[in-house]
């Protein structure tokens, strides 16, 4: 009896460890499934695409004061249903032209460029063909209005990496090219005013646009040329800015252009985001506290919105890393990158390859630029996880592209940022890949040609993120599905 007491207590603690090794068992596979759908995501090729019907995100009309961002190459951005710049865009000529923008931007950090002195004369008779070079204008619109009593209203990109805003004027003294709105007109505002040229507002210029403007007459005037040749020239004047019904700003200072010229995609002109005092987050401060925040959205034939002061309704999901000092004497807004992850898995990249250069969030580049030993690991294991699709020809400077037009869907290896303050952004598949046909999708990131240049996150790998800047608190936040 007690043989077969023993008997039945040993098989009894033999099915107890069975069934305790089976539901380990069952657990290791169900977090190991759940690894693997943290690493990878399976996209639909269509969505890839962009439509020729703009999807409006409703985020914007959510907050009190936000503006509604569209990208200037898409159906977001029309007149009287006509699209204003079209889709048909060369990609090479879109990437040649960033690539200016970030050897602008990378001359700028290394204080290579020197201040031009042009003549008030020659700001309105000439474009700007020497001197300083300031950063492109970008690919996302914003709508505000100028003017008092009667608003105009002007579409203007905007850009982190620019400090002055300004518009196209009339009279045009030497030439304004074509835009999506009446172009702004001073005579019709009873708030307008010219800035002295002995004020401490138009001495300041030169820090916020590279140029330092020789004016004899009374009236202040402005310069700025992009690093694709754009450029406007004009008065430095004063004028009722107006954001939302609520938030409007008398005595805003802003750039009213008279000889203008260059690929800006039929918008008035430019908002400029930068730290500097001219910009017009420093310009609003006291309302908003040098506080906002944007969403780029996901194609350009989405919209996003951009935010000025805290919203009641940020993201739970918001992590904030500190703002890098190694940029403080800048307009840029620095980071600090500490690491790469693709498809779950961190790559061995030595933290000293970020730290050597820097990293700037720039919402006006488009392909982010990594340090060179960054990007050789980075390519490395997107390649290897990429190798059941065909591979297709390089697409400018873009090294790892692939020809998807026999799938319907990809299972794509995720490829996260580490920032400091050991947070990590994932970034949205529409983050990941830079389409130019469905023959020819490519890896959205590139290196940089020389190991000290400054690294740069740029728009693409901010789609879909809330981007959150609170200037006083000296950081920046990121949250998922910031445009939803």
């Amino acid at each position: 009896m007690a043989t077969s007491f023993l008997r039945l207590n040993i098989l009894s603690c033999f099915l107890l460890v069975s069934l305790c090794l089976l539901i380990y068992s069952k657990q290791t596979y169900a977090f190991q499934e759940k690894e693997i759908t943290h690493s990878h995501t399976t996209v639909l090729i269509s969505s890839l695409l962009p439509s020729s019907v703009c999807n409006t995100s409703t985020k914007a009309s959510e907050r009190k004061s936000s503006l509604k961002v569209v990208h200037k190459h898409g159906p977001c951005n029309k007149v009287d249903g006509d699209i204003t710049d079209s889709l048909s865009l060369q990609a090479d000529q879109i990437l040649l032209k960033d690539q200016a923008r970030v050897n602008s931007i990378h001359s700028r950090l290394s204080k290579k460029t020197v201040s031009s002195k042009i003549k008030q004369t020659e700001a309105t008779t000439i474009p700007a063909k020497d001197g300083a070079v300031v950063d492109d204008s970008g690919d996302y619109i914003v709508t505000v209005g100028l003017g008092n009593p009667k608003k105009q209203y002007l579409s203007l990109l905007f850009d982190t990496g620019s400090d002055i805003t300004w518009t196209q004027c009339k009279p045009c003294a030497n030439s304004c090219y074509e835009q999506k709105e009446p172009i702004f007109d001073p005579s019709k505002s009873k708030t307008y005013a010219n800035v002295s040229c002995s004020s401490e507002e138009c001495k300041s210029l030169e820090s916020a646009t590279g140029f330092s403007m020789d004016c004899p007459d009374s009236t202040c005037v402005y310069g700025i040329q992009y690093a694709d040749s754009s450029y406007s020239f004009g008065f430095f004047a004063r004028e009722t800015l107006t954001l939302t019904s609520s938030d409007v700003f008398p005595n805003f200072l802003f750039g009213c252009g008279q000889n203008n010229g260059g690929l800006f995609g039929k918008s008035a002109g430019l908002l400029g985001l930068g730290r500097n005092q001219l910009s017009i987050v420093s310009q609003t401060d006291g309302k908003y506290k040098r506080f906002f925040s944007y969403c780029l959205p996901s194609s350009s034939s989405s919209t996003g919105h951009l935010t000025f002061g805290q919203p009641d309704n940020l993201s739970k999901t918001l992590q904030f890393t500190p703002l890098s000092a190694v940029f403080a004497d800048t307009s840029f807004y620095g980071l600090d990158i500490v690491g790469i992850s693709v498809g779950g898995q961190k790559l061995p990249i030595p933290k000293s390859v970020f730290s050597n250069t820097g990293t700037i969030i720039d919402s006006g580049t488009v392909i982010t630029r990594l340090p060179p030993a960054a990007y050789s690991a980075l390519r490395t294991a997107f390649r290897k996880a990429m190798t059941k699709y065909p591979r297709a020809p390089d697409l400018s400077f873009l090294d790892t592209c692939y020809n998807l037009s026999n799938y319907t869907s990809v299972k794509v290896p995720k490829i996260g940022f580490f920032f400091r303050g050991g947070i990590e952004v994932i970034i949205d598949v529409s983050g990941i890949f830079y389409v130019n046909k469905v023959s020819q999708v490519c890896l959205a990131l590139v290196g940089n040609t020389d190991a000290n240049d400054a690294a740069i996150f740029g728009s693409v790998q901010q789609k879909t993120l809330e981007v959150v800047y609170d200037i006083p608190g000296r950081r920046v936040g990121f949250a998922p599905k910031g445009c939803s």
